[in-house]
């Protein structure tokens, strides 16, 4: 496991109260746009950049990604990956540390981290994000104008402009956007549309994009199908999901508690976590260089785990709980009691059952944040963009289960596909933090 290297800057006189305004932050971002990022200086004293700007530019990557039409939300991790991995590159490519992740090439002497960060974050987001190109600028313009103007700030620039563009031309046909579609014909266990809208399936191409780290989707993405129809383990989730996830028409057996936990779950997790991870960096007061490496690494992690869900679930095609309840009398199996009215509490989303993106998500996220600190003590805060509140969880395993009962509770997945989804974002976390963004000598 890998383990944070202390910080070698000088102490910053940073109030530690301020993790929750962070959480408060993510969420007005969405509203107010990038060009409401929160700009600070640098201190005299400190021979590193102000670390402030990784946080500062996920949140405007954030809200740039909100905002594109162009993108599903599925999508966003991987554009989050790109722009952390440009960061990281960038500042260790300066400050050293950890191994570069694929830019190994030297800046000038002496270039500006802060500002190389910044200028990796905003080309990598204005090249894949044309749409937001005037906010973006501001946001740019008002990053950089904390930076005394120096040759060490042009220098900065320029090699922070270099490691995008090498990241971009990484990721030239990688397979995103490509021509894949889910075709499997209806049939007992297959997915298919559901309602109310009965959408196609939303990215189907996901699976097969050349993963970051991980080598390809199918690494991990082919566990197999847990069970058939007529196994004991099917007729027990399935009379679980069916007792526990109704919605208040169809009626359920979860308790206030269970609902209440269910709601928290079924947002945004992607500005769940940036919040998470940007409370993380403020509250284990990171540097810029540790914390460009906790946000690469864990968002390289998230985007190789949800290649590896969606592998699975064009390659499965597993039916949801709202089909498998509705259709129960063509299962074969007699004691799955078909009710053809049964709905969930949150509407399902389109695509398949097995397995569960946001437990996959969420396994990535617990795992890969548990390798790049070095301690199974998280002591997460979580923001919901459905719930109002936060929640603490101290260890990954809190989170993880609450995760995995709350879709159950939604009524939108089987038990086993969110457990194999945790499974699987695990699995990809530990290759990405076993063969990148690793210290310097190993």
């Amino acid at each position: 496991m890998a383990v944070v290297v202390p910080s070698t800057h000088a102490p910053r006189d940073r109030a530690r109260g301020r993790a929750r305004p962070w959480l408060v932050a993510a969420f007005a971002l969405m509203l107010l746009g990038p060009s409401a990022g929160l700009a600070t200086s640098v201190a005299a004293s400190s021979p590193l950049g102000d670390p402030g700007v990784i946080s500062q530019w996920n949140l405007i990557a954030q809200s740039t990604l909100l905002g594109d039409t162009t993108k599903r939300p599925q999508e966003h991790f991987l554009y989050l990956a790109f722009m952390n991995i440009a960061i990281y590159d960038a500042v260790v490519g300066i400050d050293g540390r950890y191994q570069p992740y694929g830019l190994h090439t030297s800046p000038a002497a002496g270039a500006s981290d802060q500002a190389a960060a910044v200028a990796a974050a905003h080309h990598v987001l204005e090249t894949y994000s044309p749409y937001a190109q005037l906010t973006l600028d501001a946001a740019y313009a008002t990053s950089l104008a904390a930076i005394p103007d120096s040759q060490a700030k042009t220098d900065g620039i320029a090699f922070g402009i270099l490691s995008a563009n090498h990241l971009i031309a990484q990721r030239t046909n990688d397979g995103r956007n490509a021509n894949i579609t889910y075709n499997k014909a209806p049939a007992p266990g297959v997915w298919r549309p559901t309602p109310p809208a009965n959408l196609p399936m939303f990215v189907p191409w996901m699976g097969a994009v050349t993963p970051l780290v991980v080598k390809s989707g199918a690494q991990f993405g082919e566990p197999g199908l847990p069970y058939s129809l007529t196994s004991k383990q099917y007729t027990t989730e399935f009379n679980e999901v069916k007792s526990m996830g109704g919605n208040a028409a169809t009626g359920s057996n979860r308790t206030a508690a269970q609902t209440a936990t269910a709601i928290f779950f079924s947002g945004n997790a992607q500005v769940q976590y940036t919040g998470a991870l940007i409370d993380q960096a403020d509250t284990r007061d990171l540097d810029i260089v540790d914390s460009a490496r906790m946000f690469a690494a864990v968002n390289t992690s998230i985007a190789d785990g949800l290649i590896a869900v969606w592998h699975a679930k064009l390659k499965y095609g597993f039916w949801r709980p709202i089909t498998a309840i509705n259709l129960a009398d063509t299962d074969g199996n007699p004691d799955t009691a078909v009710n053809a009215t049964w709905v969930p509490l949150l509407t399902t989303p389109p695509y398949p059952d097995y397995v569960s993106g946001y437990s996959g998500v969420t396994g990535a996220f617990t795992r890969s944040l548990q390798k790049t600190l070095g301690t199974g003590q998280l002591n997460l805060t979580l923001a919901s963009t459905s719930a109002a509140g936060t929640r603490q969880f101290a260890k990954a395993g809190d989170l993880n289960a609450a995760v995995i009962n709350a879709r159950i509770w939604l009524g939108i997945h089987f038990r086993a596909a969110d457990v194999d989804g945790v499974k699987m974002g695990q699995k990809s976390a530990n290759w990405v933090l076993d063969h990148a963004f690793l210290p310097i000598g190993g």
